[in-house]
């Protein structure tokens, strides 16, 4: 039995809201205060505040690849997406790249107090190795020590070939599992067309199918302008209206953005028991709304919070993101308070995988926690070291991030990998 006690922290933030002092103990990956810890192993967490990992609902790790590249900044989406996808196909995807990527991103996260990241993969070219492109990303986070959510995703692809695919890939990478998550809670893998702006009914259909075989979430994204706008050129429709029609408003969905909806469909989607993820560090910076978190809380929703990927937000730094949340927030009604944005990093975002276990410091949660040092001059002056995670220190990294009771970045490196020899390996394959 392994045994690790998290010491001397300034705060313990056990759940949404909830804060705390006292120690964390961990027994054999799980968080268990009742535990004997006589000869355990202390982690110091002087001057800092303990919160759960973070978990990232929302990101697309294989455009880790693409960041800032020309022409794609603050353009409408109808224009982005055929750059992003010119973009994929000179760089020729494949499971190579894949990996890469995956990696540079999963090390951002885990170096910025992520511990598990839902990558909504959207680019499988014709004929291409889909299930070794699922297991490199696979294989990147078991190497660095990270939880991932992966998403087989379609973005106008042949709808039978996709669900094909899915299929494939979990029996692949989780062979003798049924509802997803790997035995371990390290893997985890999820079917979700891109939206109804790229997708017909038919993949949502078959894909809806292949989760109900294996058990599995669906995730999709939804009400972002151009998602309403081509619902309406082409079905003279909205996307929800679509998506509840095609048997996708229900509890195993999230959807995320949803930055153009009406008071009307916000009541639909708390009746119907969706989750929803909130990505403002994609919607804002590139013009395409800002979704009413507020009014989706008070509806009822769980939401939680995504960065998107390095397409449209080029920093996988979900804390940077939660603070752009509450800045952003106050446009579209009251403004959050910072120990909400927690928890929708948190505990909001596990919720939506369907991972109770996840975003929480809780008895009998997964050990996944970070130490962030609230000792410097960016805290002087603050009067809550919680909120000033967010409030303050923009770009702020947590000292030491702990998954399943293994420590995997200590004293802000990364001990799973070399950070260095990560950028090279990706640098060097995107210039070939």
């Amino acid at each position: 039995m392994s045994v690790v006690v998290v010491r001397g922290a300034v705060a313990v933030v056990e759940e949404a809201g909830r804060t705390r002092t006292g120690d964390v103990v961990i027994v054999d990956g799980r968080v268990d205060d009742t535990a004997d810890t006589a000869g355990a192993r202390v982690i110091d967490a002087s001057g800092c505040v303990v919160t759960p990992g973070l978990v990232n609902a929302h990101h697309h790790l294989l455009q880790t690849a693409f960041r800032t590249l020309p022409g794609t900044r603050g353009i409408p989406m109808r224009d982005w997406l055929p750059a992003m996808a010119a973009a994929y196909t000179e760089a020729v995807v494949d499971p190579e790249l894949t990996l890469l990527a995956a990696r540079a991103g999963l090390a951002e996260a885990l170096l910025s107090g992520v511990t598990t990241v839902a990558d909504h993969h959207l680019t499988w070219p014709s004929g291409a190795d889909t299930v070794g492109m699922a297991r490199a990303a696979a294989d990147a986070a078991a190497g660095l020590g990270a939880r991932l959510t992966f998403v087989r995703g379609a973005a106008r692809d042949d709808p039978q070939e996709a669900a094909a695919s899915a299929d494939d890939i979990v029996r692949a990478l989780l062979p003798d599992v049924h509802g997803g998550v790997s035995h371990d809670g390290m893997l985890q893998v999820a079917v979700g067309p891109a939206g109804v702006h790229s997708d017909p009914r038919e993949t949502f259909e078959l894909l809806g199918e292949v989760a109900r075989a294996h058990g599995l979430r669906r995730r999709t994204q939804a009400n972002e302008v151009v998602d309403v706008e081509i619902a309406r050129e082409r079905y003279g429709r909205r996307p929800l209206d679509l998506l509840e029609e095609w048997g996708w408003l229900a509890p195993d969905v999230t959807l995320a953005h949803l930055c153009d909806v009406t008071d009307d469909e916000i009541a639909r989607l708390a009746a119907s028991g969706i989750t929803a993820t909130h990505a403002p560090g994609c919607d804002v910076p590139m013009g395409w709304g800002v979704a009413p978190v507020r009014r989706l809380l008070d509806a009822g929703l769980a939401v939680g919070l995504g960065t998107s990927g390095g397409g449209s937000n080029d920093a996988g730094h979900l804390l940077a993101d939660a603070r752009l949340a509450l800045q952003v927030s106050a446009l579209v009604g009251p403004q959050l308070a910072a120990s909400e944005v927690l928890a929708m990093a948190t505990a909001g975002s596990a919720d939506g995988l369907g991972r109770p276990e996840l975003g929480r410091l809780t008895p009998g949660s997964a050990a996944d926690l970070c130490l962030w040092d609230v000792t410097g001059v960016a805290d002087a002056g603050v009067a809550d070291p919680v909120a000033g995670l967010l409030w303050a220190s923009p770009g702020r990294r947590p000292r030491t991030v702990v998954v399943a009771g293994r420590v995997v970045v200590d004293e802000g490196r990364l001990l799973t990998a070399d950070e260095h020899a990560v950028v090279a390996d990706l640098f060097e394959r995107v210039a070939r």
